[in-house]
């Protein structure tokens, strides 16, 4: 073999000399990332080929709204001490997130009603409508709805975390309380409001955003705010309606298996609004 041809044929690890090979004290990438817990949890009820694709994009799905809520959450203190250009970073984040889970319903899209058919059944009454995640990022941005409460009653330790966050200022009221602190007149009741409830438009609210959008130069970092605000409906809308073709395209328009309406159900979603405000402005400026 010409010497050529010798080098062609070398591994490209054959020169490291200094990659780590000896992990018999040692934690490995597997032991990290706890892979042997993560890589045996999807455990199909059927015989079914597709059922596997099936539960990965679900899980793959609750680790991402995992990592929204993480964000989220540190935008949310971000903005409670001022520090405004630290939650945009976290909020781009969040984004860049809902930007993966939406791409999730594109592979989840090549599974056929007829496939789909030959497992469905074992799932019993389990549905997506039930992720707790979902629960925590929709209470996050502010939207509440105290009967889904009681689908997490099984488990008191959880349904403590979701009635916590159910009435905690969600991300709009953080931002509504730095406008006030930035001198906008707000209205007392919307400061002072209860957070278990969803939050509905107000007139204040309206004009102090309007204010921020004509006088972008005195307020650049509460338009970026308002701004990235904005990003994260926008994707959640588009995640919403991802959602419902899927499963139009899956199952047409048979009942959910948690009982909901399915596709009806989720069309009706899709007019949900979060931060009304930010919208509204834009007819008006």
């Amino acid at each position: 073999m010409t010497e050529r041809n010798r080098q062609k044929h070398v591994s490209p690890t054959e020169n490291e000399s200094n990659i780590h090979t000896d992990f018999l004290q040692n934690m490995t990438y597997g032991d990290y990332l706890q892979l042997d817990q993560i890589l045996s949890g999807q455990k199909r009820l059927s015989d079914h080929h597709d059922e596997m694709l099936f539960i990965i994009i679900h899980q793959v799905s609750e680790l991402w709204m995992k990592l929204i809520l993480h964000e989220t959450k540190a935008a949310i203190e971000s903005i409670k001490r001022d520090d405004l250009s630290t939650s945009f970073k976290q909020l781009a984040r969040v984004s860049k997130i809902q930007n993966q889970i939406i791409q999730a319903w594109d592979v989840l899209s090549t599974l056929t009603p007829s496939e789909y058919m030959e497992f469905r059944d074992h799932l019993g009454q389990a549905s997506g409508f039930q992720s707790y995640q979902y629960r925590l990022i929709e209470f996050a941005l502010g939207y509440k709805t105290p009967h889904v409460l009681k689908i997490y009653e099984k488990d008191p330790k959880l349904l403590e975390v979701l009635t916590e966050a159910y009435h905690a200022p969600g991300l709009y009221d953080v931002a509504i309380q730095a406008l006030a602190k930035a001198g906008f007149s707000i209205d007392s009741e919307v400061l002072n409001r209860d957070y278990s409830k969803a939050y509905e438009g107000n007139a204040s609210v309206k004009e102090a955003w309007l204010a921020v959008y004509k006088q972008v130069d005195q307020n650049w970092d509460l338009y970026e705010l308002a701004e990235k605000l904005v990003d994260i409906e926008d994707w959640l809308q588009q995640w919403r309606f991802r959602h419902m073709k899927t499963v139009e395209r899956i199952i047409g328009f048979k009942t959910g298996t948690g009982g909901s309406s399915g596709v009806q159900y989720l069309k009706k979603v899709l007019d949900q609004r979060f931060f009304p405000e930010l919208w509204d402005i834009r007819t008006e400026l």
